[in-house]
């Protein structure tokens, strides 16, 4: 009797080890597909990154020489690498904080149940649809010195044409002024959902304590809106340092590289000037500062956002 019960057991472990690997199997046959492209897309392009940092290449990508962290040091030794590094640094505090303002504010004043609201809703969510090079060659022709609708209605309050691409005080603040609106879209759709997840009762329980809308918004609704603002900030700094086409399309980097930020100079390096040894060490540095500051934000502002 002993021996056909742990027969029995034996094979019955058998069976649910089976089980285990089968289903363990058909799992990894489904994530087999999103593996695949992330190692092909992902990670050996970063492997090879790496790699081409540490090299000397010539026009056509082949390694001609392999001289380790001389690339590195040969960046950090220079002034350029550094202006590029405080020309992204400036766009980033243009257009990320103001963007998540703006966004916040039509956010605010579109959350009420008023006729019409959908109207402004879907206006303010219009750019999200629209591809970067598209804006990009609307607001060109926004900020063209003479045909320009800008130029225009400042010159319908007896204000001068501003040279708005061409003036290299006033080029970084145009990229600024087209990437907030590009990524208001986005914005506001991600904080008008957070507002939408705040319960009515804390409106209604506020206005009978006598909060007035501003007073409210401020010290109750702001705290619950915390943490989708904190991804909002997170993906906002990231997507800042990662700017390019905008860039590309109206400025090039110009005028006298005011708009040089660092995505554009690995651009430059790799892409056009052949140097993927130079731009692949620019690229590992930037990714290292993205990672830095993301950890940075994560380490200071998480403490303040309230998940409950």
């Amino acid at each position: 009797m002993p021996n056909y019960e742990s027969v029995l057991n034996d094979r019955k472990s058998k069976e649910v080890r089976k089980r285990v690997w089968k289903e363990h199997a058909l799992a990894y046959g489904f994530l087999a597909p999103s593996i695949i492209v992330f190692v092909m897309f992902l990670f050996y392009p970063m492997l090879k990154s790496v790699y081409l940092s540490m090299t000397i290449t010539d026009p056509r990508g082949q390694v001609v020489e392999f001289v380790w962290l001389e690339n590195f040091i040969r960046l950090l030794s220079t002034g350029q690498f550094y202006k590029n590094l405080g020309v992204t640094l400036m766009f980033i505090l243009f257009t990320v904080p103001t963007s998540l303002i703006w966004s916040l504010f039509l956010a605010a004043i579109t959350h009420n149940k008023l006729r019409g609201m959908k109207v402004f809703q879907f206006i303010f969510s219009l750019p999200i649809v629209i591809s970067v090079g598209t804006g990009s060659i609307i607001w060109f022709l926004l900020f063209h010195p003479t045909a320009g609708m800008l130029n225009y209605f400042l010159s319908l309050v007896h204000v001068g044409p501003i040279p708005w691409l061409t003036d290299p005080s006033w080029a970084l603040i145009s990229i600024s002024i087209m990437t907030i609106w590009m990524n208001m879209g986005f914005l506001y759709i991600l904080l008008s959902s957070g507002l939408q997840g705040v319960p009515e009762e804390i409106y209604e329980s506020a206005r009978m304590d006598g909060s007035g809308p501003i007073r409210t918004f401020l010290q109750i609704v702001l705290p619950l809106l915390s943490p989708t603002i904190f991804f909002a900030l997170i993906v906002s700094v990231i997507s800042a340092f990662q700017a390019f086409g905008q860039i590309h399309i109206l400025t090039k980097g110009g005028p006298i590289n005011s708009t040089n930020v660092m995505v554009y100079s690995i651009y430059q390096d790799a892409f056009v000037n052949f140097r993927f040894g130079i731009g692949s060490a620019q690229a590992l540095i930037l990714f290292a500062i993205i990672l830095l500051l993301t950890l940075l934000q994560f380490k200071v502002l998480e403490k303040k956002v309230h998940y409950q």
